[in-house]
């Protein structure tokens, strides 16, 4: 799995299109250089934008990129596993960055 990443905004289009091109891009180069990585990503609106699904789409050959395939999705089960493992938390996390912590720890 890549890295798990803080924002501290509302996530945009183009703040959306930042992360894939700083962080997806590199990581699945790296971890699949042999170009069989595949991107899964639900379709929220900045995730169907036009400059995020441009993007993709010129970066198709790099990874394994399949559009609106919820059977795929996994994102939903990590989101649990991840509520779960902070829920089990002792202590609990009580500051966002107590939370912050607790998620990267459960990552």
């Amino acid at each position: 799995m890549g890295p798990l990443l803080r924002l501290e905004t509302t996530l945009t289009g183009d703040r959306y299109l930042s992360i894939l091109h700083n962080h997806l891009h590199s990581f699945i180069s790296f971890v699949h250089s042999d170009r069989l990585g595949r991107f899964q990503q639900v379709n929220a609106t900045p995730h169907a934008s036009r400059v995020a699904t441009k993007w993709l789409q010129e970066h198709s050959s790099d990874f394994h990129w399949p559009p609106k395939s919820p059977e795929m999705n996994i994102i939903e089960d990590i989101r649990d596993a991840l509520l779960h493992a902070v829920e089990k938390s002792s202590p609990p996390p009580r500051t966002p960055m107590d939370l912050l912590t607790a998620l990267m720890d459960s990552w």
